[in-house]
């Protein structure tokens, strides 16, 4: 039987470390042609000679900083010059900050804006017209969307808006037969999903995993299996929504002793 995504060409922005990683890996195990952005090049290197060197010519590589439209519009023409299409889009690449709203420049905010808002914005613009029908894009924002901690402000600004941006986007290509999903992801850890000069075992807490519902901290699979499932035909009727993944953290009500 011939898997759902055998064949599909995927875009995962970020898709070198963290989330992103196992995104990219998630949708390659399934038969995908997977082309993933990153600014990171030393990442994109480890991917190419080691961990995803067994995928081939399945996987493209390709430098991108995202806060720079010529650079995705160079990538963008780079994919499309390779596959002639797409079928999925994942915008998960982002970044924070995290100075006080009195020290931060607003160059680092503009940053923020435009790598985590913008850049999905116009990676959909320069790849949607370029998308089969049926297609499918999935916005990663964050539970920061909905709730804060201090000194946060661009990056709970830009997820907030990335929600926002996923149902206006949901409406305006349906006309074009395409859906647009959106996940907000809670405590995921990643320190073991980065690059090899950066990578560490997790130091978590029996706490830091009981206070979740489903009683653990989340992993980065748990966010590619909500990827795959979204983009399949069983999610068919889901657009313009926010799926919360995060082990049932922002529904759990807590009082101080």
């Amino acid at each position: 039987m011939t898997r759902e995504y055998e064949g599909k060409v995927v875009v995962v922005t970020g898709g070198a470390q963290g989330i992103g990683y196992a995104i990219s890996r998630a949708y390659l195990d399934e038969g995908a042609y997977v082309c993933v952005l990153d600014i990171d090049e030393e990442a994109l290197r480890e991917l190419k000679e080691l961990d995803f060197k067994d995928y081939g010519d399945r996987v493209m590589y390709i430098g991108c900083d995202l806060a720079e439209e010529k650079e995705i519009i160079d990538a963008c023409n780079m994919i499309i010059e390779r596959f002639g299409r797409i079928d999925i889009l994942v915008n998960n690449a982002g970044i924070g900050s995290t100075k006080s709203i009195f020290e931060r420049d607003t160059s680092e905010w503009d940053r923020v804006i435009n790598v985590n808002l913008r850049a999905p914005y116009l990676m959909t613009k320069y790849l949607a017209r370029n998308m089969n029908e049926g297609g499918c894009i999935i916005n990663i924002a964050s539970t920061r969307a909905l709730m804060s901690e201090p000194n946060t402000e661009p990056y709970s600004a830009s997820k907030g808006g990335l929600v926002a941006l996923t149902h206006s986007l949901a409406v305006s290509l349906s006309l074009y037969k395409i859906r647009v999903n959106c996940i907000s992801p809670g405590w995921i850890e990643t320190s073991n999903y980065k690059k090899r000069s950066k990578r560490v075992e997790p130091q978590l807490r029996d706490i830091d995993h009981l206070q979740h519902p489903a009683g653990r901290v989340g992993v980065p699979e748990d966010i590619a299996y909500a990827c795959l499932f979204l983009t399949s035909k069983r999610a068919g009727f889901i657009t313009g929504t926010n799926l919360i993944v995060d082990g049932g953290m922002t529904i759990k009500m807590i009082y101080a002793e």
